[in-house]
């Protein structure tokens, strides 16, 4: 059974239950009031013939008992009045209508008594008068039949109004949980939607109850979820271009190197020849080494905590600077330094790595000569650090991969120059345990820009 089915079902039955059980309170006081009220006036009916008897008998109480009589013929008093019957004794002296009930036991001089003769219900009446010393026993039958027809009525139309209730309530309670529960069923399609691989599927609900919130608050696990599976799917592609380019980072000096040492296993050779070979061959293993060294750099960055103590940036950037800039001179190139003082958690020889990797890309952006120039500056808390070169620039493809592991702008320039592809990573890596960010604006044949930013000590 649905959970809508079972809504209806409730409203149904609590619909009934509490109807059910107004009505019939409702339909029983209405009875009880209603029977009070009629024996109430059968009663004052009853006391009016009785006291007329006692009237008729004061006046003339030396005359024969049939003047009583003559009155009790000529009294209608109520029209439920169906029999009377006048008694001296076991002598009945006036009987009028329909038989009255003489098997009960009178414990009174004055009693009543409800009881029901062939489907009619009647109210009897019993009371006494004295007359020249004896008793006389009057005795009046009342048909009290139309309070039940009445109640039978009610109980009728009861019915009739309970069905047309509960039907209508049926369909209002279906229609009611139809556009409650529509939510939920939504919530639920979304799911199955999600299950087959559909991470656009979203319930979009358009209330703010309690079951719109569920539907915001799936929608916001959806979200996440499909942020994670992107982000998944992303990195599972990063690490298969990552072995990609590894292999092929691998394959040509490993190509050359068995070339090489093949030849000088196979063929006689000039001493300058063997040695041009042997010569080969060390570079490039000196080159796969380098390239070992920066993956273990890489892996162990990632899993270490590192020791931030507060440096002065401007003397740190400066005396970087001063260093490198006899070998950029000789390169026909002008490094430059303007910073302002500030101090920043950081690991100076880390940081101080970062700097001049960004430096010397800048260099190798540089066919002849060229202006290199380090500005560092104080903003809203922050401290960001830029590198600004009027080298070759980079086109906006080029940005977006710029810091993945072997990525080259030009790749034939980078292998000639030495690069590995691996140095804009590992300082992606190092500003990010230091909780910073690094960015890039290039344009080509103009010249690149590379912000990082870091937070001041406060």
């Amino acid at each position: 059974m649905s959970f809508r089915q079972k809504m209806v079902l409730v409203m149904v039955w609590l619909l009934t239950l509490s109807y059910g059980v107004g009505g019939v309170l409702l339909i029983r006081q209405n009875f009880e009031s209603s029977l009070t009220q009629i024996q109430n006036n059968d009663e004052e009916s009853y006391k009016m013939i009785l006291k007329t008897v006692e009237l008729v008998n004061l006046v003339d109480i030396q005359q024969d008992l049939s003047n009583i009589s003559d009155t009790l013929d000529k009294m209608n008093t109520a029209e439920s009045l169906v029999g009377m019957s006048l008694k001296k004794g076991d002598q009945v002296l006036y009987k009028r209508g329909e038989e009255i009930k003489s098997d009960i036991e009178n414990t009174s001089e004055f009693c009543s008594l409800l009881f029901t003769r062939e489907y009619r219900h009647l109210y009897q009446i019993r009371g006494e008068i004295t007359t020249n010393g004896k008793p006389l026993e009057l005795v009046v039958l009342y048909d009290i039949t139309p309070v039940y027809l009445a109640r039978d009525r009610q109980i009728e139309t009861y019915h009739q109004v309970l069905f047309v209730m509960l039907l209508f309530g049926g369909i209002a309670s279906w229609v009611m949980s139809f556009y409650m529960t529509k939510p939920l069923v939504k919530v639920s399609k979304t799911a199955r939607a999600l299950s087959t691989g559909n991470l656009d599927a979203r319930v979009n609900p358009k209330t703010h109850d309690e079951i719109g919130q569920l539907g915001y608050d799936f929608d916001n696990m959806a979200d996440r979820l499909s942020e994670n599976i992107n982000e998944l799917k992303m990195s599972m592609e990063h690490q298969e271009m990552f072995m990609g380019s590894f292999a092929h980072e691998l394959k040509t000096p490993m190509t050359s190197i068995i070339g090489y040492a093949d030849l000088l296993r196979s063929e006689s050779l000039s001493p300058e020849e063997s040695q041009e070979a042997a010569n080969y061959i060390f570079s490039e293993g000196k080159r796969l080494e380098a390239l070992s060294f920066k993956l273990l750099d890489l892996l162990m960055m990632r899993n270490q905590n590192l020791n931030l103590v507060p440096t002065d940036m401007k003397s740190m950037i400066e005396n970087l600077t001063y260093h490198l800039q006899p070998v950029y001179r000789k390169k026909g190139l002008d490094l430059r330094c303007r910073c302002e003082p500030s101090l920043c958690m950081v690991e100076p020889d880390l940081f101080s790595s970062v700097i001049a990797n960004l430096v010397d890309n800048s260099r190798k952006a540089m066919d002849k000569g060229g202006n290199i120039l380090i500005m560092g500056e104080s903003i809203n808390g922050n401290y960001r650090i830029r590198v600004i070169d009027n080298g070759r620039g980079m086109p906006e493809e080029a940005i977006r991969h710029i810091t993945e592991a072997f990525y080259r702008v030009d790749k034939s320039r980078s292998r000639a120059q030495g690069g590995a592809g691996l140095g804009l990573t590992l300082c992606k890596e190092i500003i990010s345990l230091h909780n910073g960010k690094i960015a890039f604006a290039s344009k080509e044949g103009e010249g690149t820009c590379v912000s990082v930013t870091i937070k001041e000590i406060s």
